[in-house]
């Protein structure tokens, strides 16, 4: 009896091991195929989000700490990068207009011309079909918002159907704290039910929500074009990051475009419009200031207009840049428009995590 016991003994505890074992596996895994995995709305959100963000913009499969959506268990693990001083590629979405600002589709890569700190740089690729897109939907669920939500969604979703269908969007709601109530999908009544879960209640932190908005979308593998549409009625008093530090973040070799609405009828100021402003055109975007509601539904579909007519131009700058802000100037020029303008980022950080 004495010798059975042990035996039974020895079976429990390997078994016990074996479960151990197996969970201790499987939770990694877990956790980086979903690392965007939000705390419950009824719940505070986790201690690493008290914490202070990395100097170094986030990279795939980290999240910022302060500012973001979630904080993935692996989140200091940076095993998988390896750091370049210069950049392989640099990726332009540009938006090209006539003088009355009607966008021309139907350029070709030599009309182009692309200069980096003023140099010109040869183009490597070129393309001007619709692709799919990436995009994030980031909406302000502050209390301000509350009688605005109805129009301002609905003018959402007339965006979204009026999008190539094989983009994939996410929401987030955010105030005091960004939450992703809807991760990247094609299904619009997924993304329908996301923009009805508001709260409309406490603070403003912009910023936070649009860096951490910007590494989810940098996280998505599938599609390379990328864009976050800000909607907002105030400005940011809450954010532990600032306005440069989005602007820094979201200016990577591939860059993610922002479009920004500002809802002007109430307690936004004139320093909350040039912190949208120069948010969206620093990314090659642009930043409208409806006055009334009713103008929010046109901005949507001139926003999915400009999104579905952008031309993808790539270019090498070659080994020997330097490690500061790169400025970028892209010029158009054909017989048939006296004057056009090319809408594209502005510059960008070299010296970033490179797959």
């Amino acid at each position: 009896m004495f010798l059975g016991g042990n035996r039974c003994l020895r079976c429990c505890l390997r078994v016990l091991a074996l479960a151990t074992l197996a969970a201790a596996l499987h939770s990694p895994v877990c956790a980086q195929d979903n690392p965007m995995d939000l705390p419950p709305r009824t719940a505070p959100p986790p201690p690493s989000v008290q914490q202070n963000a990395p100097e170094q913009p986030p990279q795939n499969g980290e999240q910022p700490v302060s500012p973001s959506i979630t904080q993935s268990p692996n989140a200091e693990d940076n095993s998988r990068f390896v750091f370049k001083k210069q950049v392989q590629e640099v990726f332009l979405h540009a938006t090209v207009v006539d003088e009355t600002g009607r966008p021309i589709a139907n350029l070709t890569r030599n009309d182009f011309q692309v200069y980096q700190n003023g140099q010109p740089e040869a183009i490597t690729s070129f393309q001007r079909e619709d692709v799919p897109v990436a995009i994030g939907i980031v909406i302000d669920n502050s209390g301000s918002m509350r009688d605005k939500r109805t129009r301002v969604n609905e003018a959402v979703m007339n965006l979204i159907k009026a999008s190539n269908q094989q983009d994939e969007v996410f929401v987030v709601n955010f105030g005091q704290t960004p939450y992703l109530d809807q991760d990247f999908t094609s299904d619009s009544h997924l993304l329908e039910a996301a923009l009805h879960q508001t709260s409309t209640r406490g603070s403003t932190a912009l910023y936070d929500a649009v860096v951490a908005s910007g590494v989810h979308l940098r996280n998505n593998p599938r599609l390379s074009k990328k864009v976050l549409i800000v909607i907002t009625d105030g400005q940011d008093n809450m954010s532990r990051e600032t306005l440069q530090d989005a602007m820094r973040k979201l200016q990577s070799n591939k860059g993610t475009t922002v479009y920004a609405i500002g809802l002007t009828d109430e307690g936004m100021t004139r320093s909350g419009r040039q912190a949208l402003q120069e948010l969206a055109t620093s990314t090659g975007g642009v930043a409208f200031f409806p006055q009334t509601l009713d103008d929010v539904n046109e901005i949507s579909r001139t926003v999915a207009r400009d999104i579905r007519t952008q031309y993808t131009i790539a270019y090498n700058p070659g080994p020997n840049i330097g490690t500061g802000y790169q400025t970028i100037r892209v010029e158009a020029r054909t017989p048939d428009h006296a004057h056009l303008t090319v809408r594209t980022r502005t510059g960008y950080y070299p010296g970033e995590a490179v797959r």
